[in-house]
């Protein structure tokens, strides 16, 4: 193997991603999926007792293609491949491996970057995200540059997407929701982004909620309208122009997926952006109402103190992990957890599946919202009152030349500030990145991205003009040192 072809093969946060044509092509993919398929034989088949793994892909260009191409080599790794019947969403194809029984999944998607980038996720028998341990494992035998003849074979299609939509289903009163969103006169309106999570609702209520939810950008669409299906506030113009157009005798809410299916965000009855900072702590104050169990709540290093503050009162353990869903999941399958979360949209709940997945996500969402027969802008308004006030907000820098990204976090480490913005600096955190804490609610990150060439930034802050002021103060400080 040329050494030089694989030297871009680097694993992120979740899996294997690149520009198509120059990073991502078929010949580093077919090389990452024999050391993929390799890797899942030797770590999890003694377990498992299992040689069938599925491919699954997702509506990107080409992805479909990509899925079929990489059978072959499935087969001459000694394994037996199963192919999604049609575009199916990530956590669809992790349920999949875990209620059959299967060695592991392979997923071409690039989840929420831009229109050209396409890549590979790996998942385990399990139900979630391969491991640090899995991931440095295949960019060893990369490195080793095995390679394999072909097998040319059929592989049998499975409906993937209806076996995950079937469980969500039988797990909620769908009737029930549809007629307390009725009395409540509430109109859902889900945004798939043009991704693969478009048209499931129409499945998981059987075709009966067109009047009161209703499917947005459900569509196919390479360019995915022309941003990245990533369920961030710049990229929903389109859905906030819906929203605030309808019917005023009806409230509305937006549920945003984005382009796997795996993460989620929402627009709530007040026109707010609502991201995982906001809604993982009406998960837990929702659930834990309801849930006898003093489980532990997980949260990445970037998610909002909020979470903590509502879980502690629960009686619960808060575990504070790197960012990156891996790492709740790994503990969700060794421990019993009641939830996980991740500020850039990832939910997972432990009596499920140890995966983030939206559908799932946006399900207990509609059942929180009508068994307490309460918008959801008022549940969250209690909470600020009771837990806030807290704001957030995040800032990606682009940051290409990622060799020097050691250097600017040893000058960071080396040149801690007493204050920022003029309070006190009181804890250094470095479980993922460098987190100033200033106060509760109150602190800022400085962490790389795991999957793109970005510097982000985040703050959470008791005040919108606190939060705007500390970033603005945080991009000077990086530009001081760049």
């Amino acid at each position: 193997m040329d050494q030089k072809s694989t030297k871009n093969i680097n694993f992120g946060t979740d899996g294997w991603r690149g520009i198509i044509g120059f990073d991502f092509h078929i010949e580093n993919l077919r090389k990452v999926v024999v050391a993929a398929c390799q890797e899942l034989k030797y770590q999890y088949f003694e377990e498992v007792q299992s040689l069938k793994v599925l491919i699954g892909y997702d509506r990107r260009f080409m992805a479909n293609k990509f899925a079929e191409s990489i059978i072959p080599y499935v087969k001459a790794s000694g394994l037996e491949p199963i192919l999604a019947k049609t575009y199916v969403t990530t956590p669809s194809c992790s349920f999949y491996a875990k209620e059959s029984k299967i060695l592991g999944a392979l997923v071409i998607t690039a989840s929420h970057n831009p229109y050209y980038w396409l890549g590979l996720k790996i998942k385990s028998f399990n139900g979630c995200s391969v491991n640090e341990l899995f991931t440095r494992g295949v960019e060893q035998r990369l490195s080793l540059g095995n390679q394999i003849e072909p097998i040319e074979c059929e592989a049998s299609r499975v409906d993937i997407k209806q076996f995950h939509l079937e469980r969500i289903r039988s797990l909620f009163d769908t009737k029930y929701i549809l007629k307390k969103l009725k009395e409540m006169r509430l109109k859902v309106f889900i945004d798939a982004m043009h991704g693969s999570a478009a048209n499931s609702f129409d499945q998981i209520f059987y075709g009966g909620a067109s009047d009161i939810i209703k499917g947005v950008r459900e569509n196919s669409d390479a360019y995915f309208g022309g941003n990245p299906p990533e369920p961030l506030l710049n990229n929903l113009s389109f859905l906030k122009n819906i929203l605030s157009n309808e019917d005023e005798d009806f409230k509305t809410i937006g549920i945003v997926f984005d382009g796997d299916g795996d993460r989620i965000s929402v627009i709530d009855e007040k026109g707010r952006y609502c991201s995982t900072q906001t809604l993982l702590p009406y998960f837990i104050n929702y659930l834990g109402k309801k849930n006898n169990n003093s489980y532990p709540v997980l949260k990445t290093v970037s998610g909002s103190d909020i979470i903590k503050k509502i879980a502690e009162e629960q009686n619960r353990l808060v575990y504070e992990l790197p960012v990156g869903f891996k790492f709740i999941a790994e503990k969700m399958i060794n421990e019993n957890i009641f939830i996980g979360g991740e500020e850039s949209g990832g939910v997972g709940f432990g009596d499920f599946l140890p995966e983030r997945d939206a559908l799932y996500a946006s399900m207990i969402l509609l059942s929180g919202i009508t068994e307490q027969s309460k918008y959801l802008f008022q549940s969250l308004d209690e909470i600020q009152e009771n837990y806030g006030p807290s704001f957030y907000d995040r800032v990606d820098i682009y940051f290409p030349d990622l060799s020097k990204k050691n250097k600017l976090k040893d000058f960071i480490n080396q040149n801690i500030p007493e204050k920022i913005c003029n309070h006190f600096v009181q804890e250094v955190s470095r479980i993922d990145g460098i987190k100033l804490r200033i106060d509760s609610n109150y602190w800022v990150l400085f962490r790389f991205s795991g999957t793109e060439p970005l510097l982000r930034l985040y703050c959470e802050g008791p005040s919108r003009e606190i939060v705007q002021k500390t970033l603005d103060w945080s991009q000077d400080f990086i530009n001081g040192i760049c």
